[in-house]
C-alpha cells in the first residue's frame, strides 16, 4: 500500500485571516502560508504544527457551492497532552460550542468537541493509544 499519512484536512471557511488567526491562538498551529487556487477566486492557508510538518490543516475560502461534491467534514481532532489543562484554557478563550465536560471513553481515552470560526467541529483528544487521535 502506498498511503502512508494523512496529508491534510480541508476545511471551509468563510475568512481566511479570521480562521488562521483562530487556529494560531486556540490549537498553536503555524501559519505557513496563503496562496490563490487555479481559478483566482478561492483562496487556501495552510497550517501545521510548530516543528512538525506531519499533517496540515488546509483552509480554503471562496468555494461559492453550500456544500462540497467531495463531502463535508465532520470534525478535525487535534491531540493533546493534558484533556483538563486544555479544556480549561479553550474555555477561558471563550469559543463558541464548548462541550458541557470532557467524555471519557471506554478505554480511558478523553476528548471534549468545540466550534471554530465557521461553526466547524473541532476535538481536543488525549488518547490511550500512544498519542495518536482518533
Amino acid at each position: 500500500m502506498t498511503v502512508r499519512k494523512i496529508e491534510h484536512v480541508g476545511v471551509m471557511v468563510s475568512s481566511i485571516e479570521a480562521s488562521v488567526a483562530f487556529y494560531e491562538r486556540v490549537a498553536g498551529l503555524k501559519h505557513l502560508e496563503t496562496a490563490p487556487h487555479t481559478n483566482g477566486v478561492i483562496r487556501l492557508a495552510f497550517l501545521t504544527f510548530p516543528g512538525s510538518s506531519e499533517t496540515e490543516l488546509e483552509l480554503i475560502e471562496g468555494y461559492t457551492g453550500a456544500l462540497a461534491p467531495e463531502g463535508r467534514v465532520h470534525h478535525v481532532a487535534f491531540n493533546v497532552d493534558d484533556i483538563e489543562a486544555e479544556y480549561a484554557r479553550v474555555g477561558s478563550l471563550g469559543v463558541a460550542g464548548l462541550d458541557a465536560e470532557i467524555t471519557t471513553l471506554p478505554n480511558g481515552s478523553r476528548y471534549f468537541f468545540f466550534h471554530g470560526p465557521d461553526g466547524e467541529s473541532l476535538e481536543f483528544f488525549q488518547s490511550t493509544r500512544g498519542g495518536t487521535a482518533q
